[in-house]
């Protein structure tokens, strides 16, 4: 079995990636859970959401403390939110980071940063001035993990959004998809 966590924020599409990760992975045939943690919070707040995926039945119905990966949506939300914690050794960090920036310093694990922003902004997706990279980081995940494929993450969105916007949110999780060309499987 291979766990996921999301952080990010309200708004930025945390708990709508963990559904459309588990709906692709559904899709590839795996069994899943997709599940929030969030409080009372609303846009702006922290937000975590978690995904389990495995090839047998999935037992397991509480929290997922020592995920396999960890996928940070808000690159400034490292500075208040121990978003490695748990995090398995040898684990994959997917951190959204615009620029060059060197802050995100992770010792033992396998961190990759792809500027999801700037795509998510070119195509469009901001939502009330924030900018929407959900669909981009999951593009960026499937490269870099195998767990599930482009096709099944293209289904799930469209599915989710049978219009333009599910045009345009395929087109991120294919850029996010391309930016990482080159990368290892992650463990």
């Amino acid at each position: 079995m291979k766990s996921v966590r999301f952080h990010g924020r309200g708004g930025e599409g945390v708990v709508i990636a963990a559904e459309l990760l588990a709906n692709a992975a559904f899709k590839g045939g795996k069994w899943v859970q997709a599940f929030p943690y969030f409080g009372g919070e609303r846009r702006g707040a922290p937000v975590t959401a978690f995904v389990r995926i495995s090839e047998r039945q999935i037992r397991l119905r509480g929290p997922l403390y020592e995920p396999n990966y960890v996928v940070v949506l808000d690159p400034f939300l490292s500075e208040g939110v121990d978003v490695a914690e748990g995090l398995k050794k040898r684990g994959l960090l997917l951190i959204n980071s615009p620029g060059r920036r060197k802050r995100f310093e992770f010792k033992g694990y396998r961190v990759v940063k792809i500027d999801a922003t700037r795509f998510a902004v070119k195509l469009g997706l901001v939502v009330a001035g924030t900018a929407v990279v959900n669909t981009v980081m999951l593009g960026a995940f499937a490269r870099a993990t195998k767990i599930v494929t482009l096709d099944s993450l293209r289904e799930a969105i469209r599915e989710r959004w049978p219009d333009q916007l599910g045009e345009r949110n395929v087109k991120a999780a294919m850029l996010g998809y391309m930016l990482l060309r080159g990368i290892d499987k992650a463990g």
